[in-house]
């Protein structure tokens, strides 16, 4: 399957990537390149695309692994992580990058309710460290005095607000805010549905009737054109059967037909989607249960 890469996205990647293993003149390089946009449009994703076109293979962080119940774990795990890039890149010969995937997530401070621990000092300690000194990243209880290779580091995220404002700052992490506009949506919205050979014109009046959408929306949406074919195969199995015959059976998994995609069933399931997207966020039971006060840092 072809999927679309953004040329914006590629361009800016490739360059901040190129510019992180140059030795410019008199020129100060940051070696983090922050992503940062709306949910569900496709950062993490347009990233590893752009890594596979550029015949790179990262290590890959998430959001998630910068938090645990030791204090400095997920600090030494970033230094571990970055040494390891900068040792593949001494090893094959070529190219590596960190990537940290939902940094905010995991370093960000939401509003007044979310707890600044130890771990989230030490992680934006160490990723301020290993930006102003990318060549010199110690472990703790060791010192090597030889310098390692140079690596960028990619973050991707919501909303950079949310973290420590030393480590967003020029010189350390250039910003990168990623909306697709119309063209780009057409073609991620293109590669999404390329199995199903609907035409051109479709696809652009679907991308038109749902302007304010994420990406991940229209993958939702080819995905929810199969849960009749699923709802019946679940009932014509039985539902005391269903583990049985999905797990560790002799039978092959089952195949279903493709289903129609034609506008006015895609229009009919994206406005299910809508209508349920739209209750989540009318119901917000967490002002009554949590009022959220103002944020302080």
């Amino acid at each position: 399957m072809s999927y679309y890469i953004s040329p914006r996205f590629l361009d800016k990647l490739a360059v901040h990537l190129a510019k992180n293993f140059m030795k410019l003149p008199n020129v100060t390089v940051p070696l983090i390149l922050g992503i940062h946009g709306g949910k569900g449009e496709g950062k993490s994703f347009q990233c590893e695309l752009a890594f596979e076109k550029l015949g790179i293979e990262p290590i890959r962080m998430s959001g998630g692994e910068l938090e645990s119940p030791d204090a400095g774990d997920p600090a030494r795990l970033i230094r571990m992580r970055y040494r390891e890039a900068a040792e593949l890149v001494k090893v094959r010969g070529k190219m590596c990058a960190l990537l940290i995937n939902d940094l905010d997530a995991g370093a960000g401070r939401v509003d007044s309710t979310t707890q600044y621990t130890v771990n989230t000092q030490l992680v934006n300690a160490t990723l301020m460290n290993i930006a102003d000194n990318p060549t010199n990243v110690q472990l703790p209880g060791s010192y090597d005095s030889n310098p390692i290779r140079r690596v960028p580091i990619i973050v991707t995220g919501n909303d950079f607000s949310t973290l420590y404002a030393p480590l967003v700052r020029d010189g350390r992490m250039e910003k990168f805010f990623w909306m697709p506009d119309r063209t780009d949506r057409i073609g991620i919205v293109s590669g999404i549905f390329a199995p199903d050979n609907i035409p051109q014109w479709e696809i652009e009046r679907l991308v038109d009737m749902y302007p304010d959408r994420s990406i991940d929306f229209f993958g939702s949406l080819r995905s929810s054109l199969y849960d009749e074919q699923v709802r019946k195969f679940v009932y014509d199995i039985g539902l005391e059967r269903l583990s049985l015959r999905l797990v560790n059976s002799t039978e092959a998994l089952p195949e279903f037909r493709p289903p129609s995609f034609d506008l006015r069933t895609l229009k009919e399931a994206g406005d299910r989607l809508l209508a349920e997207g739209d209750r989540v966020s009318q119901r917000n039971l967490i002002q009554e249960y949590m009022p959220v006060g103002d944020v302080r840092y």
